[in-house]
């Protein structure tokens, strides 16, 4: 008998086969491309047609969850009378988490007797589905929502990811690179290690001169921080580049000694602002280091 129900979006990035096999709830996100509105499947099948549409010039546009989509969303969970846990996009990507909460007062207030937990993960992508999975763990092993909750708000400071790429296009299209930066990054070969800080911003950390040089550096830095990594799963997650996401995989998992390791594509909520060929990795390691 499970003592609560445990939901996220489909910005965490797991894939919908998990999601269902561990009976996580997921609030499919919009976005439109080329003016078409879409929704997130969470297939890597539907990804690949996304990735090569936007390589080929289409226009991508994101959405934040608003407070109708929670209420649509939540609503029918509410009919199996159990709390509900819901992991939510990190407040330093997404105006997601501030929405839910909105969601949350307008539903409590209807349904007094009804118990919704609105986690905010300050993480993107895998860092809160990763999270999410484990609540789906807790819940199973007979946890209590608020058990559970605890835990989470502990742990997404732990939960610690790190992107490259190899193509600067997007990040300079969404503002995080310089049109200069772009010029010299392509000239130099340069390679972006980003990773989100303690608030959940995405920030650019280091910049290393070529694949072999960043990957390297990303070991380095996961073999200094990561807590126990023959205990844990290493989540990787890739723009339509399971190749490279593979090759990083496999030096991190044989340099570090994770337990094993799950692949997963990023879904349209990230990947619309990063464009295709970005490869990340996430962990549970040391707190996350304050925002400068």
């Amino acid at each position: 008998m499970q003592n609560f129900i445990v939901a996220t979006e489909s910005g965490c990035d797991l894939s919908v086969d998990l999601c269902k096999a561990r009976e996580i709830y997921v609030l499919m996100m919009k976005y439109t491309m080329d003016g078409e509105d879409c929704a997130d499947t969470m297939r890597e099948e539907d990804m690949k047609v996304f990735y090569q549409r936007m390589a080929a010039g289409a226009s991508v546009h994101t959405s934040a969850a608003n407070v109708s989509d929670y209420l649509d969303f939540w609503t029918p969970l509410l009919e199996k009378k159990l709390p509900i846990v819901h992991v939510a996009m990190g407040t330093g990507i997404s105006s997601s988490y501030q929405n839910a909460l909105l969601a949350q007062e307008q539903l409590l207030s209807e349904h007094p007797d009804a118990k919704i937990y609105v986690v905010d993960s300050i993480g993107a992508s895998l860092s809160y589905g990763m999270l999410a999975a484990d609540a789906a763990t807790m819940r199973d092993n007979g946890a209590t929502p608020e058990e559970c909750v605890a835990w989470l708000e502990n742990q997404r400071h732990h939960a610690n990811p790190y992107y490259t790429t190899g193509d600067l296009e997007y990040l300079y299209r969404g503002g995080r690179v310089s049109r200069a930066g772009l010029t010299i990054a392509r000239a130099l070969n340069i390679w972006p290690i980003l990773n989100l800080n303690d608030k959940g911003e995405l920030k650019v950390i280091e910049k290393c001169r070529g694949r072999k040089k960043t990957y390297d550096r990303i070991v380095e830095i996961i073999k200094e921080d990561a807590v126990d990594p023959t205990t844990q799963t290493l989540y990787i997650s890739h723009a339509d580049a399971l190749e490279e996401a593979t090759r990083l995989a496999e030096q991190i998992k044989r340099e570090v000694g994770f337990k094993d390791i799950y692949y997963s594509c990023i879904g349209a909520t990230i990947g619309a602002h990063t464009g295709p060929g970005l490869v990340a990795a996430f962990y549970y390691g040391h707190p996350r280091k304050p925002s400068k």
